[in-house]
């Protein structure tokens, strides 16, 4: 009896049949750079002014865990980072606690809230924080300020029109191989973004992230648009 199994096990191997493989996870990560404050901006010309409302890149976050959730993405696969820092120095400006406002956004959603207030630690998560060999990150976006080159987490609230907090092109190299998913989305809503990080991005993990060559501009009940009429997302 013993050898009759052995000769099916080995008879069944060179038939190919199916074998038991480790299933493929999916994670959905969204992150948040920081307003500016108002201590610069209002001495500005209105058409300079950026982030007169602190929840500007909260909302539009908001907006689209719901279309995830409204698409299938259980919120449990939903990883939300959110660069604390900004928040808390905007919150003394308003007087009001802004980031108990930004947690009842995650309670409501029930997703994976993370706060940060360094690039490493964005870096090491998307890199380890779950087994990426079982678990790949199918969907990475990005609300906040942005460059050509950078994702400016702390834009205008360390330093005035200046940003202590980013995350360069050159530093994407830093990413792991093989984190994403196959056929993964990417794409980052602030400005200026595909006019050089999103070809880095995609040179790096060969994940196309779109963005925008030109100013985004962030809305209230939808979610970030063109600036300009000459301006176009690419990748």
């Amino acid at each position: 009896m013993k050898y009759t199994l052995l000769l099916l096990v080995a008879f069944g191997l060179l038939l190919g049949l199916p074998q038991a493989q480790a299933q493929t996870d999916y994670e959905y990560i969204i992150v948040c750079g920081g307003p500016t404050l108002m201590k610069w901006e209002k001495w500005k010309a209105p058409v300079f002014q950026r982030d007169l409302w602190w929840m500007n890149f909260i909302r539009a976050a908001r907006i689209r865990i719901q279309q995830l959730e409204e698409q299938g993405v259980p919120n449990t696969k939903i990883t939300w980072f959110v660069y604390q820092p900004s928040y808390l120095s905007r919150s003394r400006e308003e007087g009001k606690d802004l980031v108990s406002i930004i947690t009842s956004v995650r309670d409501a959603y029930k997703v994976n809230l993370k706060f940060f207030s360094r690039t490493q630690q964005l870096l090491d998560y998307l890199n380890n924080g779950k087994p990426r060999s079982q678990v790949k990150i199918a969907d990475f976006e990005y609300f906040g300020h942005s460059n050509k080159a950078c994702f400016l987490f702390d834009y205008s609230n360390s330093i005035d029109s200046a940003s202590k907090v980013w995350l360069h092109e050159n530093e994407l190299a830093r990413l792991n191989p093989g984190i994403f998913a196959r056929n993964a989305f990417a794409k980052s809503w602030g400005c200026h973004t595909g006019e050089s990080m999103s070809q880095q991005f995609r040179r790096v993990t060969g994940v196309p992230m779109w963005g925008a060559v030109g100013k985004s501009q962030y809305q209230t009940h939808d979610l970030p648009t063109l600036a300009s009429p000459t301006g176009r997302w690419r990748y």
